[in-house]
């Protein structure tokens, strides 16, 4: 799963400087993904493509190699948090546009933003909302 991470930050977030992702890599190798669970989305060969990680109902990741994007593993992976838990939450980095359309397609609508990610850093966050408690 690290790799799929790595992969798809390097991919998707090109407002991080290298210094930053070997932050997050730190914090991601060494404690978030001991942390599990974690719902795994699969190709036929069932191969890793892509991961989840909830906390209740607050997607907290939800990462897919960039090989792999528009394939439909991310959707899936939503829909799977939608089949438990119903109404959900994620924070999004703002720069990172393409996670901010995805979950604004799958319904998600912005609830406000944070101007520092939860490390205090200056990467200001999205909080996004799909349900039924008016978001």
């Amino acid at each position: 799963m690290f790799t799929i991470w790595l992969d798809a930050v390097a991919a998707t977030h090109s407002f991080l400087f290298e210094d930053d992702i070997a932050f997050y890599a730190v914090q991601v190798r060494d404690h978030y993904l001991s942390s599990g669970p974690f719902w795994i989305a699969a190709g036929p060969d069932d191969e890793p493509r892509g991961f989840m990680g909830m906390t209740g109902s607050k997607i907290d990741a939800l990462f897919v190699h960039p090989s792999e994007h528009g394939k439909g593993f991310g959707r899936a992976l939503v829909e799977h948090a939608v089949s438990l838990e119903g109404d959900l939450t994620v924070d999004v980095n703002e720069q990172n546009e393409g996670a901010c359309l995805f979950y604004e397609r799958l319904g998600f609508l912005r609830v406000g933003p944070s101007p520092l990610d939860d490390s205090g850093k200056p990467f200001p966050i999205l909080h996004l909302a799909r349900g039924t408690d008016g978001n």
